[in-house]
């Protein structure tokens, strides 16, 4: 049976593994975190009674600050794939911590809103000394230059 965590890691490409609510620790340092939605990044659940090993879920589309598509496996039906389906922030601090999301059975958002860490960003974290490169041209029509 298709589980969410395996599911995410291969339609985001975050290369984490274990249950789904050691993602948020696991990313630290290897992958940015935060509490703004961006298409491309994972939303890490806490677990809970309802979900003892958490929950994870690509972000395949933000409508708003508040609410975003998401893309995700095992969620309303055993081992079910979801695609492009609602999700919206009800936190009181706007910052995605308490979710309510799409719940096939009912055809409707879930009845119970569900802790969320944060979204973890598909692009791995730079370091200090990770260069960033810079190409430029020169103005003369030369060959372009690279700048560390």
């Amino acid at each position: 049976m298709l589980q969410c965590v395996p599911f995410a890691r291969q339609a985001s490409g975050i290369d984490l593994y274990g249950n789904a609510h050691t993602w948020w620790n696991q990313a630290e340092g290897r992958y940015d975190r935060g509490h703004e939605p961006r298409v491309g990044a994972v939303l890490a659940f806490a677990a809970s009674r309802s979900m003892p090993v958490g929950h994870v879920a690509m972000v395949s589309k933000v409508v708003n600050e508040r609410e975003v598509l998401l893309t995700h496996a095992n969620w309303s039906y055993r081992g079910g794939i979801e695609r492009n389906v609602r999700a919206i922030d009800v936190s009181a601090n706007n910052d995605w911590t308490d979710v309510r999301v799409w719940y096939g059975p009912i055809g409707n958002l879930g009845l119970r809103s569900n802790a969320a860490r944060g979204f973890i960003y598909a692009q791995p974290a730079r370091t200090i000394d990770q260069p960033v490169q810079i190409a430029s041209a020169a103005a003369s029509g030369g060959a372009p230059r690279a700048a560390f």
